[in-house]
């Protein structure tokens, strides 16, 4: 599952690099001052107080997430503190607005949902499905190089529908590394894999809403615009999305590194087997849990039970059959539910104070047709979501969308968040792009193939897609 967007692992090994000079010239203050006076010269006619609060917070938002000059998730929680300071007390409203409808987002259903989906991932590495799964993928595709390519991509990107992407591509680079250091640093099989497995991860994270955090924002944005998209609807264009994208990809990477072995040396799997110390018991538990979870959510429509209720299926039998203990829940990725819950805040604040209507209204005066600001909005987000977290880019741009009108209402949200996880141009575009790349085996400039292929392919895919998606959708309705 695409969800581990804040991203500090990434930058600690990364800021010693290229980019230092720029991730260090900004501090909180700093970005205090530039909000200031961004918001001083940006005139809103006739906008009311709460406007201008607003503005304010979005802009100073904008500047910490790209500069990091406090961390991710702190940004989230700060959000909610000034929205329910600034926003819910008269000390500068004549009229205080409600503020429990930004602490809120901390219960809401996409939090519930993406807290299950930790639960499992954490359950699946507890009983080293990971290995399981990519013995299976060699028994299964073989030691030809290509077919293994294909196997490992297309089994990475079926595992991060379910799992966070990071922890999708830290099993999948940990099973391969033996492999790609008994192969060299050079060897184009050693590019192709390094390459192919954190791009697949990322993009696998579309089949599913709780695939990709951008995903869940944008499906919770609209439902909270009373468009409600449920699992399996969602499963019905992403899945065959994510696949064909990561197929797509995988015959570039088979085309562009031609691996000059006929058979790969796997014998190191032999000497990393460890199964036994993981009772089949659990394993088949997971197992169950997993399929049982994704059932619920796939059939919500048939049972009625929300999402966020079904996600406390594997939170409590995982927690009661303790495959998961105290320690592994004091370690699951708590910012990045703080970092969504402030995200979907700022979002929620940016359409009650009519900000949202008021950009769009902005583009409107462009005169340009709804198609061209579709296609800037999801080149915009690949852009921002290149140099910055992917939920932020999305938590900024989709409240935003909300505002447009017809079917592009729906269209231009679900851009925004396919676009999110196809950013993979820079090291520090995705956190799967930093495990990658933090193995010495690569160098910055590898990742423009990644990056550079699916800038390209992935739109022209996504767009189309997704104003039919809309028009089905509204049809429907």
């Amino acid at each position: 599952m695409a969800t581990y967007d804040s991203r500090r692992a990434a930058f600690r090994h990364y800021r010693k690099r290229a980019f230092h000079y720029v991730f260090n010239t900004s501090t909180f203050i700093g970005n205090v001052l530039i909000a200031f006076a961004l918001t001083y010269f940006i005139e809103i006619p006739d906008a009311a107080p709460e406007v201008n609060y607003v503005l304010f917070l979005l802009i100073l938002a904008v500047g910490l997430w790209l500069t990091e000059a406090i961390p991710p998730f702190a940004v989230g929680i700060f959000i909610i503190a000034y929205l329910v300071f600034v926003l819910g007390s008269d000390y500068f409203l004549e009229v205080p607005m409600d503020a429990e409808r930004y602490v809120s987002t901390w219960t809401s259903n996409v939090i519930w949902l993406l807290l299950g989906g930790f639960f499992l991932a954490e359950g699946m590495q507890r009983v080293e499905l990971d290995k399981a799964l990519f013995r299976f993928t060699v028994k299964r595709f073989g030691s030809d190089p290509t077919r293994l390519l294909f196997g490992l991509m297309m089994m990475t990107a079926l595992a991060s529908m379910v799992m966070s992407n990071t922890a999708t591509t830290a099993m999948m680079i940990t099973s391969i590394l033996p492999l790609a250091r008994s192969l060299g640093k050079e060897a184009p099989m050693t590019k192709s894999l390094l390459i192919g497995i954190p791009a697949a991860a990322s993009v696998g994270g579309l089949g599913t809403i709780i695939g990709s955090t951008p995903n869940a924002i944008a499906v919770g944005a609209l439902e909270a615009a009373g468009i409600k998209i449920e699992f399996l609807t969602w499963m019905a264009f992403g899945f065959p999305l994510a696949l064909l994208l990561v197929w797509s990809f995988w015959l570039y990477l088979s085309k562009r590194y031609v691996p000059k072995v006929k058979e790969l040396d796997l014998s190191f799997m032999n000497r990393d087997n460890h199964d036994h110390q993981v009772g089949k018991k659990d394993r088949y538990l997971v197992i169950f849990t997993l399929f049982l979870t994704v059932l619920l959510w796939s059939t919500e429509s048939l049972h009625g039970i929300p999402l966020a209720a079904t996600s406390a299926v594997p939170i409590v039998i995982l927690t009661l059959t303790r495959i998961i203990r105290a320690d592994e829940v004091r370690a699951l990725p708590w910012d990045t539910l703080m970092l969504v819950a402030g995200g979907l805040a700022l979002g929620r604040a940016i359409v009650d104070v009519g900000l949202a209507d008021t950009f769009v209204v902005g583009l409107e005066s462009l005169n340009m047709p709804l198609f061209i600001v579709a296609v800037l909005f999801g080149y915009l987000t690949l852009a921002l979501s290149n140099v910055m977290s992917n939920t932020a880019a999305t938590s900024i741009l989709v409240p935003i969308a909300l505002g447009l009108s017809g079917a592009f209402q729906i269209s231009v949200p679900i851009i925004v968040a396919l676009c999110a996880s196809c950013a993979l141009f820079l090291p520090v575009s995705t956190p799967p792009n930093a495990i990658a790349y933090s193995t010495n085996l690569m160098q910055q400039k590898d990742f423009r193939i990644s990056g550079g292929y699916y800038a390209v392919v992935a739109p022209v895919i996504i767009f189309p897609l997704a104003i039919l998606v809309a028009y089905v959708l509204t049809g429907i309705e």
